[in-house]
């Protein structure tokens, strides 16, 4: 792997600019039957691109090399072939690819499943004797699952217009896994096994039929030949846990593992233990555990405190994981203390530790995380509200440049893990349903007070920011809550729900439906009063919107709509739009994004600091303003 080359020196770039550009790896990924080769995404060349990695020589490959970048991608068994996922420009329709193991980028790839056309991907599992279990998912067809054999046409064994998605193969190949919303629930999946023919073997719905939201989630079947063990997700006392499930024995083995907050696993190479990956109030950590020991054998993996973003166990034992925290940059360790994966190049500079809030809202306590700048030393601040998409996600306490930028520049930011956001049990994340977005901003605005009583943040330089769902909150924010903001930065956000929902990827028509609890012709009154859309008109604070033309979550079109409206009354926005999808895997596209909203705070909050040198646009694309 070499490094990017054309770069500024470092000592010419801003700290927050180097956190950006500093080299960054995944987790590596490495084939069940070849341990030694693995795959991994890094960013060495200043756009994100999957390599190939033989642990046996050291040698590390490029495998894929694209305008807009690669990030989906997986081994085969074998190891011999690299499976990746080619879409336009980050518009996430699109069809596998195989290329070998061996050669550069220039080594060919051609299509994995000849005979299937481009889809949303719904999942993939692929065999010993290289059989393909692919999901996709299209507009008109819902949902397909297809068992592809090399050198056959696929076939299809699974049809249904509700999402699903393809879980895992069993290592005999003989048993498939998938997780389907068939009862109408795209929050709570229940799971099916079947033969590679189609043929049921067996059902498990917590949901009973979609009577109950408890939701099920495939971790993995055991990696033994001939067992028939699933390791499955459950809600059933409330948060996530696993279990073990063996749909042909027809058992089930409860876990008894007692920690608090979300519980997540997967098997040791033996299928004689468990890795379990623990997640409490932001944080998270590793422990093993032994299902046939008496006691259940819990015993800690040694991790220090922050957050483990993904861990593998390896066939000697040991454990490799993904860490960091707010103040230190991720780094791939092993549990012998030696970092595993060290990408050559500039490291990026730390950032400032979070500190723990909660405060009281009108659902339960909410916990939010909040970063100060080292100088001055007390507030108030300008502040900036960074709000987390998903929603089903959380913020932790994880490296993450954007917010560190912004506490570079003399800004403190806080970020809220509202109602909707998992981490917090069930009922945290069911929460959100019908009155979407406004349940969200009453916790927002809990925090938003405490952060203003406690002089924390200057409440005339509050900024409401964030993306994707982070995004379509801050415009409704601004249009629900005008006096309470003095800027607002969305990018790719829901702006205008009734269109987005009509124009977006299938599995998120299911979503919303689950949400809103129907579509926008059977519920128009939740999707009205859930939109930005329809407040836009109260939107007094100054608005940055930033937009992919490609982008099938966010679609362009919504977003035009509402930019319409804000020129229409000549409101003061801007909008920059950008030749990618959800966002972009480009690293000077990302950079130029942050400059663009540090820029546009300064513009037109009094007494911040300048956001730095550098263009603020580029050749062939347009930043629009509107407004005085």
């Amino acid at each position: 792997m070499t490094e990017a080359t054309g770069s500024p020196t470092t000592a010419s770039v801003p700290l927050w600019e180097q956190r950006f550009r500093a080299p960054r790896v995944s987790l590596p990924d490495w084939a069940e039957d070849a341990p030694d080769r693995a795959l991994f995404v890094s960013n060495a060349t200043g756009t994100y691109e999957l390599y190939a990695w033989d642990r046996a020589s050291g040698e590390q490959r490029q495998v894929t090399d694209r305008p807009n970048g690669t990030t989906d991608g997986v081994l085969t068994p074998d190891g011999e072939a690299v499976w990746w996922f080619d879409d336009t420009d980050g518009d996430e329709f699109g069809v596998w690819m195989s290329r070998p193991f061996h050669g550069g980028v220039d080594t060919g790839s051609a299509p994995a499943a000849p005979g299937l056309g481009p889809s949303h991907p719904a999942g993939l599992a692929i065999g010993r004797d290289n059989t393909a279990v692919i999901g996709r998912s299209t507009d008109e067809d819902g949902t397909t699952v297809h068992v592809v054999r090399p050198g056959t046409a696929p076939v299809e064994i699974y049809r249904h217009r509700e999402s699903a998605g393809v879980g895992d193969l069993s290592h005999d190949g003989t048993l498939i896994a998938l997780e389907h919303t068939e009862h109408g629930d795209a929050m709570h999946s229940a799971l099916r096994v079947v033969r590679p023919d189609g043929t049921t073997v067996a059902e498990l719905d917590d949901t009973e039929g979609g009577t109950k939201e408890l939701g099920l989630a495939v971790l993995g079947f055991a990696p033994v030949a001939g067992d028939t063990r699933l390791l499955v997700g459950h809600q059933r006392r409330g948060r996530w846990e696993p279990m073990i499930w063996d749909p042909v024995a027809g058992t089930e083995t409860d876990l008894a593992i007692d920690l608090p907050g979300d519980v997540g696993a997967e098997w040791y190479p033996d299928g004689s233990a468990l890795l379990i990956e623990h997640g409490f109030e932001a944080r998270s950590e590793l422990w093993r555990y032994e299902p046939a020991a008496s006691d259940g054998r819990l015993v800690r993996v040694d991790t220090p405190t922050g957050t483990v973003s993904g861990a593998t166990a390896r066939p000697d034992g040991t454990v490799e994981y993904l860490w960091s925290s707010a103040a230190e940059p991720p780094v791939v360790r092993s549990t012998t203390g030696a970092v595993v994966l060290d990408p050559p190049g500039a490291k990026a500079p730390a950032s400032v530790p979070v500190e723990d809030v909660w405060v009281d809202g009108p659902g339960g306590r909410i916990h939010a995380l909040v970063q100060r700048p080292a100088a001055p030393a007390e507030g108030p601040f300008p502040t900036v509200f960074e709000i987390h998409g998903g929603p089903t996600w959380h913020d932790s306490d994880a490296f993450a440049a954007g917010p560190a930028a912004w506490v570079d520049h003399g800004y403190a930011v806080v970020r809220v893990n509202y109602r909707g956001s998992t981490g917090y049990g069930r009922a945290w994340t069911d929460a959100l349903k019908h009155r979407v977005g406004l349940i969200e901003l009453e916790d927002i605005a809990a925090v938003r007070e405490w952060a203003v009583k406690s002089g924390l943040a200057d409440p005339a330089k509050l900024v409401l920011a964030g993306g994707s769902w982070g995004g379509y909150l801050t415009l409704l924010g601004l249009g629900t809550q005008p006096d309470d903001w003095a800027l607002g930065l969305a990018a790719v956000p829901v702006a205008d729900y009734v269109t987005a929902y009509h124009d977006e990827m299938e599995a998120l028509k299911a979503m919303d439906r689950t949400l809103l609890g129907g579509t926008p012709e059977e519920v128009p009154e939740r999707f009205e009063a859930s939109s930005p859309l329809t407040y836009v008109d109260a939107v007094r604070a100054p608005v940055y919107i930033s937009a992919g033309v490609n982008d099938p979550r966010c679609p362009i079109r919504q977003v035009e709509n509402y930019v319409d409206r804000l020129k229409a009354r000549d409101a003061v926005h801007e909008v920059y739009r950008y030749d990618a999808g959800h966002g972009s895997l480009v690293v000077e596209e990302r950079i130029k994004q942050v400059r663009l909203e540090l820029d546009f705070a300064r513009r037109h909050l009094s007494g911040v600091s300048p956001a730095g040198p550098g263009d603020l646009g580029g050749p062939g694309e347009e930043v629009a303003v509107g407004g005085a």
